[in-house]
Order: structure tokens, then sequence, then C-alpha cells
């Protein structure tokens, strides 16, 4: 927690994987196979810069249907921070929820806190990474991203690149804010954050 007060807690940008930080390909563990969506790297760079600790949070059923051990998501995990790191981006952790109700992997199929919509990863990356929800952002690709993020108290962004098809409305599932590619959610999330602090120096 370089720079805050100690036990201050951290703005965090909690990240989804599969169409959000990456091409999206089903079910996919083979680390050759994962490329950074356009944009990514900049974004996410000007977001470090901004002081936002950055976090994935992603849902990998593949486990509870036995496509793959969860000792898969190493890898993985691995390959994601060797193609930030490239660019410029440290991530500060990588949550994963294995489970899925209709698995059939009996450990994993189960119904629980961590699978977004549910709220469960973002609340233990807050434990864990002493982050402050209230201050922080969620970003994904469908609006299941979004109602977590919404559950856990942050603002979200839909990043809308193709990978919501049903749009089924809800409470928690109206993004704060729609954008259509990398460099509109890095404006966003900075716009934002400036405009905060301007609202700061205003209040008497």
């Amino acid at each position: 927690m370089s720079g805050l007060p100690a036990g201050a807690a951290r703005k965090a940008v909690l990240l989804d994987k599969d169409g959000t930080l990456i091409e999206d390909v089903p079910y996919n563990v083979d680390p050759a196979l994962i490329r950074l969506l356009p944009g990514v790297g900049e974004a996410l760079r000007a977001l470090h810069a901004a002081g936002y600790t950055l976090v994935v949070i992603t849902n990998q059923s593949g486990v509870a249907r036995g496509l793959f051990p969860e000792a898969a998501l190493e890898g993985v995990e691995a390959r994601l921070r060797e193609l930030l790191a490239a660019e410029g981006v440290p991530l500060a952790g990588f949550l994963a929820c294995p489970h899925h109700p209709e698995g059939t992997v009996a450990p994993y199929a189960q119904e629980c806190e961590c699978r977004k919509p549910q709220p469960g990863l973002l609340r233990r990356a807050a434990r864990e990474l002493g982050l402050d929800l209230s201050a922080s952002w969620m970003v994904g690709d469908i609006l299941n991203d979004v109602e977590a993020g919404g559950r856990a108290g942050c603002r979200t962004v839909l990043l809308d690149t193709g990978g919501e098809t049903e749009w089924v409305p809800g409470p928690y599932r109206t993004p704060d804010v729609t954008a259509r590619g990398w460099p509109e959610v890095a404006a966003v999330i900075l716009q934002a954050q400036e405009e905060g602090r301007t609202d700061a120096l205003r209040t008497p």
C-alpha cells in the first residue's frame, strides 16, 4: 500500500477476464491462446498510474463441468500476468470461482457466493487486498458482471463488446456506464475520479 496511510483501503478496478481483458475462447486454459483485447494495456496503465489496484474476478465453470482441473488456472493466471507485465501493468490479484450448480464434478457442483452475479469474490478481494469497494469499479462484458459489482457496492462499467446476448433486467443490472472499448472505459473512470476530487475541494 505504498503512499497510503497505514491501514488505508485502496480503490480498485475489478476486471472480468474472458471477453473483457482477453479474447473469449470458451473454456480455454491453453496459455498460447490467450490474447489481450485491443486497448487493454494502455487503459490499464493509465488506471494503475491513477492509483487503482487491478484485480481479475472470473467465473471458471469449466472446473465444475470437468473440462479442466482447477490447477490449470495457474497457467492461465501466469500467462495473463506475463502479457500485462509486458504492457507495464501489474496485477494485484486473480480470483476465480470454479463452481457451477449444474456441474459434474461433485466438489464443485454447488450454489456458491463467489460465482458472479454473486459478489463473493469481490468481497474476498476486498478482505485480502485491503480494497475500498465503494471507491472501486467493476468492469465486465455481461450484466452478471455488472450485478456482482453493484451488489458489492462498486460502480460498474459494461464493456459492450457483444458478450451480453440476453439482456435480462433486474436489480443491480443497470451499469453506471456502458463503453464500447477500453479507451472509453479508462476515460470514464478517470473523469469520475477527477470530478470527485473537484467536488471534495468544493466541500466546506
